[in-house]
């Protein structure tokens, strides 16, 4: 685990330095988190949707067998197929089967994070298979041989001068910052990839168990074209990603989009129900086939644990807008698909003990994460006990784990806890340049690399309370 660890703090230095990309952070997550505010004074009691759109995530993933059996009873009734894949290998490879089966040579793809979870594009190309996306962040970060920064937005992490010069660079136009002409030059390239894919693969914001309809959520309508234009469409979608009805659709929905983007409403919203219909007339467009792939790889485990609040999340992205360590270095500093607090809760819980454990320390816990969170998931509680685990497992480093029981020794013993803060003031004396430590050696320069570290208070906060109580009349 010592290696993930080093990476990991490796990836964080290298994102504290890079000046573009905290601009580029600073300037999106500041104004994503003001049009959440905005957004959400425009319902009744925000308050109190939350409160109902946590229960119902509760209740539902209670009964997450009986709603999953509903669910692919009503996309079956309604000419889909599901299939249920147990973990990202057995999700690859239902699509490849599916690929090879119907020839398929072209995949248009909608952003979908399940898609990144399972390694789906390398597994195509792998097999001959070009895969090309339509969501324009997602497309940037494919041009640029990247991957997802952010759960709402992929290319968060670029500034406009440097997706200027990609486009530049790989689509041979003219060079430009401007916003408009570049969203031109995109949609022009993607125009023809629709109408020439053999298969459209999108994610699945939600699913209807009453129904079998697929929800998803866009302001491109990428989604639309994605999953309509190609003859044959594959939805990804992990188990916990259920509403039993419409009518609990109807309230998650307006929370999820306030509190994604401030809108009231998003741009697109696609209700998929079954594939193209044939009969008494037939539907004049859309796939003629329909293949919803529920993924589980580590869902059913986490359901019933310390972590399964976790599987409440809606995918909003607001928790990472606001954590202050999010904002200072990125997604990619985390090193997982998912990033921010609630990668650094969802990637250990999916994968096990050792994987992704030391994402936890990547938090202040200041708990804005929570205070966001339109169900209010309890992040910081989760985080801790996954700190816990750590220690429990033995993969803290050995400068760590000494300093913490030396801390706990001196803590327990009062005299020794006063001996020790006495020879802190005396280090601070001898040591320190205007009562700061600006750099120091060992396991400490972790902190003195990034800011200065204040020395011993000349007088203990003990010695002067007993001062002002001795003053007193």
């Amino acid at each position: 685990m010592k290696g993930t660890r080093v990476a990991f703090h490796s990836r964080v230095s290298l994102a504290l330095k890079d000046v573009p990309l905290r601009s580029a952070l600073d300037r999106a997550t500041t104004r994503l988190q003001s049009m959440r505010e905005i957004g959400l004074t425009s319902l009744a009691d925000p308050d109190a949707v939350r409160d109902r759109a946590r229960r119902l995530r509760a209740s539902t993933l209670q009964r997450l067998d009986t709603h999953l059996e509903a669910f692919e009873t009503a996309v079956v009734a309604r000419g889909g197929q599901v299939h249920f894949a147990r973990d990202a290998a057995e999700a690859r490879r239902i699509v490849l089967e599916l690929a090879a089966s119907h020839n398929v040579r072209r995949v248009v793809k909608s952003k979908s994070m399940v898609s990144e979870e399972i390694g789906l594009n390398p597994a195509l190309e792998e097999a001959s298979v070009e895969v090309i996306e339509s969501d324009l962040g997602e497309y940037i970060v494919q041009l640029a041989g990247e991957t997802p920064s952010h759960i709402i937005a992929p290319a968060f992490h670029k500034t406009k001068e440097q997706i200027g010069l990609l486009l530049h660079e790989k689509l041979g136009i003219p060079l430009t910052v401007d916003p408009a002409t570049m969203m031109a030059a995109a949609r022009s390239r993607l125009r023809d990839v629709y109408l020439t894919a053999d298969m459209g693969i999108s994610g699945v914001n939600f699913g209807v168990s009453e129904t079998g309809t697929l929800c998803i959520v866009t302001n491109e309508g990428n989604a639309s074209l994605s999953t309509s234009a190609p003859r044959l469409h594959v939805a990804l979608m992990g188990i916990e990603r259920l509403v039993p009805t419409m009518a609990d659709l109807s309230l998650v929905l307006p929370i999820l989009i306030r509190s994604a983007t401030g809108q009231k409403l998003s741009v697109y919203l696609d209700f998929i129900t079954g594939p193209r219909r044939l009969v008494n007339g037939g539907d004049p467009d859309g796939p003629s086939e329909l293949h919803v792939v529920l993924v589980d790889n580590g869902r059913s485990r986490v359901l019933g644990s310390e972590l399964a609040e976790i599987l409440y999340c809606i995918r909003c992205g607001a928790c990472l807008n606001v954590c202050p360590v999010y904002r200072e270095v990125g997604g990619h500093a985390y090193g997982s698909v998912y990033s921010g607090p609630i990668g650094a809760v969802l990637t250990p819980a999916l994968h096990g003990a050792g994987v992704g454990s030391e994402l936890a320390d990547a938090s202040t816990l200041c708990g804005a994460c929570k205070d966001v969170c339109p169900v209010r998931i309890d992040i910081p509680r989760m985080l801790v006990r996954l700190r816990s685990n750590a220690v429990e497992h033995g993969e803290l480093p050995l400068s760590f784990r000494l300093g913490l029981r030396l801390f706990r020794l001196a803590a327990t013993w009062p005299w020794l806890f006063r001996a020790a803060a006495r020879l802190g003031r005396i280090v601070t004396r001898a040591l320190a340049d205007q009562n700061y430590f600006r750099r120091l050696p060992g396991p400490l320069s972790g902190w003195t690399a990034q800011r200065d570290l204040r020395g011993f208070a000349p007088k203990p906060f003990s010695t002067l309370l007993a001062e002002r109580r001795r003053k007193r009349p």
